[in-house]
């Protein structure tokens, strides 16, 4: 059921067919997402230890999470049509 709910909120998402107030709210998830992804890469070369990888669970935790969550506490609430 949610798996359905998420490839049916994308499908609209991508068609065109979602309200203004959807679309302003998706892309400032995706600004966030890729925001957040340039700072953790940039505090992974500024460290000044051996390790410059990029930390994953840092993104996940700080960019994607927050980014994620209206969209599903949307699918959750909203209205059946």
């Amino acid at each position: 059921m949610f798996t359905q709910n998420l490839q049916e909120y994308f499908n609209k998402l991508f068609s065109g067919q979602h309200s203004t107030k959807i679309k302003i709210f998706s892309t400032i998830g995706i600004i966030w997402m890729v925001i957040i992804g340039y700072l953790v890469w940039w505090n992974g070369i500024s460290d000044p230890g051996f390790d410059k990888s990029f930390k994953w669970d840092e993104w996940i935790w700080f960019g994607f999470v927050p980014a994620i969550a209206p969209f599903v506490l949307y699918l959750i609430w909203k209205k059946e049509e």
